[in-house]
């Protein structure tokens, strides 16, 4: 399963201020059409059928079911870049 860090909770939270989507919204990761090994995220009012979905806190991480196998057992994380907006990556979890 993909755990999500604290510094991903706070960027989820951030990214959502002001977008005016309702309570369940959250953030999808899934394929990029077209490009594989590529990872697309936006921001959703709601899960897609089948998506996995991620609690941690108040904030909700929707998984593609295909991406979902691929990311199980990483960690997705965030920092602030230029201009204040959020870069995530997915490493692997330490034991």
């Amino acid at each position: 399963m993909l755990t999500v860090t604290d510094h991903a909770v706070q960027a989820i939270r951030d990214l959502m201020v002001g977008e005016y989507l309702p309570d369940e919204a959250g953030l999808r990761i899934a394929a990029k059409p077209g490009e594989p090994a590529s990872l697309e995220l936006s921001l959703v009012s709601a899960p897609f059928s089948g998506d996995e979905v991620i609690e941690r806190a108040d904030v909700r991480v929707f998984l593609e079911p295909e991406v979902a196998q691929a990311v199980g057992g990483k960690t997705l994380d965030a920092e602030t870049g230029p201009g204040g907006r959020p870069t995530f990556r997915l490493t692997e979890q330490s034991h």
